[in-house]
């Protein structure tokens, strides 16, 4: 496998119960990604609990009171390979009071396995979690219907659970769904197509995983390099070399185009891109390179660079979503941290002036947030921040709050 492998990054989603964890040990178990001492350690614990096959869900529900209690409270990742691509699954909570934890996952993900019961159809839940998908910008969503055995393999349930799912995913401006049936427990449409859902004649869900196309996922319009260090070695040959450190979070960079430094508005041009295996004369996200600019500009860490005829905004204020993560409630009288980028200020919150209901998409007012509330509101902070629309760039369009005294991450924010 070479280093140039594309790497997809995927979150399981859904109600309690509706197989995610089961959905994802299936996986790594028939692409042979198991260590055989993991396999003989849940096949231990599955003949402890009286089972007469063993319970693939347990690869994934490593915390004890997940053990306990049969759910995933955390979110639990794993990591597996193919001759086609690398991945990282990311298996998040089903119940409510655990929505923050489908939200941090979410955020770095290509794609989202959606489960639903074909019992049970669309829940709550389901529309729950779809509607976090679009808020996060997940660019692939896969409707798995899966327990595909306890309906007798039903295609008419199939199609019925798919025709609902699509309708509401359309409300929310969501085009790139795939609907896949499936039996996690027993394999059928995972890896393998198996023999009992011959009617199906699409890719089965891995198939999909390798061959979905994510090239495009990433900004390649705009160059955004938010700098993170600055470099003046002061031994040996390099004593007068200053370059400016940092990962290229969209777009791409040539040596000799105009850039502009933001929040100053100075101007230069790029003199030498560089990385650890030498000099380059073109780069592009998302690699991490030092880049020195034809003048000398007073930069530091947190400023941003950027082509000159290709601007973010630059404000002190900003509207945003923001999804509530700490059990103490939001406190408008007191300042918080913003952390956007590689750039970290105060920040005071302005106004709150709507709160979502994920259930029903309603807008309520109010300036209560709790635990787990998406709301929209308006940020002022201390210093200017170089952002993009979050729809347009994810990278350049996120933000995390920090409570200034414990340190904790309370709130995950998408710039409008």
């Amino acid at each position: 496998m070479s280093n140039t492998t594309q790497l997809l990054r995927f979150i399981t989603a859904g109600s309690v119960d509706d197989g995610k964890s089961t959905l994802i040990g299936r996986l790594l178990f028939d692409a042979k990604s198991i260590f055989e001492d993991q396999y003989s350690a849940i096949s231990l614990t599955s003949r402890k609990r009286g089972m007469e096959s063993v319970d693939l869900s347990l690869l994934t529900d490593g915390l004890q009171a997940e053990r306990e209690q049969g759910i995933t409270i955390d979110v639990a990742y794993r990591y597996f390979a193919t001759p086609r691509r690398k991945f990282i699954i990311g298996d998040t909570p089903g119940h409510e009071q655990y929505t923050r934890n489908m939200v941090t996952a979410a955020s770095t993900a290509n794609l989202i396995i959606i489960l639903v019961d074909a019992r049970r159809g669309v829940l709550v839940q389901t529309r729950r979690h779809t509607y976090l998908a679009s808020l996060v910008g997940i660019p692939h969503i896969v409707l798995a219907v899966n327990k595909m055995d306890l309906v007798e393999y039903s295609e008419s349930r199939y199609r019925e659970i798919c025709a609902e799912y699509l309708a509401f995913a359309s409300q929310l401006g969501l085009h790139d769904v795939k609907c896949i049936p499936l039996s996690a427990l027993s394999g059928d449409m995972l890896v393998d197509r198996g023999e009992n859902l011959l009617w199906y004649q699409g890719p089965t869900l891995m198939e999909w995983l390798e061959n979905v196309e994510i090239g495009h996922d990433l900004n390649t319009r705009d160059f955004r390099y938010p700098v993170q260090w600055i470099c003046r070695p002061q031994t040996g040959t390099h004593h007068d070399f200053r370059g400016y450190m940092g990962r290229i979070a969209s777009g791409e960079v040539s040596v000799g185009d105009p850039i502009t430094v933001l929040p100053s508005g100075r101007t230069s041009h790029v003199l030498e891109i560089s990385t650890y295996d030498g000099k380059l004369d073109v780069a592009h996200a998302p690699q991490s390179v030092a880049i020195r600019l034809t003048d000398e500009i007073d930069i530091s860490r947190g400023d941003m660079l950027v082509k000159a005829d290709n601007l973010p905004g630059v404000s002190t204020e900003f509207c945003a979503m923001l999804c509530w993560l700490s059990e103490t409630p939001l406190d408008r009288n007191r300042k918080y941290l913003v952390k956007h980028t590689t750039r970290t200020v105060k920040c005071l919150f302005k106004s709150i002036d709507y709160r979502i209901d994920v259930n029903t998409l309603e807008r309520h007012a109010g300036p209560a947030v709790n635990m787990n509330d998406i709301v929209h509101a308006v940020i002022r902070v201390q210093q200017p921040l170089a952002y993009d629309s979050y729809r347009k760039n994810r990278a350049c369009g996120s933000f995390i709050v920090i409570d200034e005294t414990t340190n904790d991450t309370v709130a995950a924010g998408m710039m409008d």
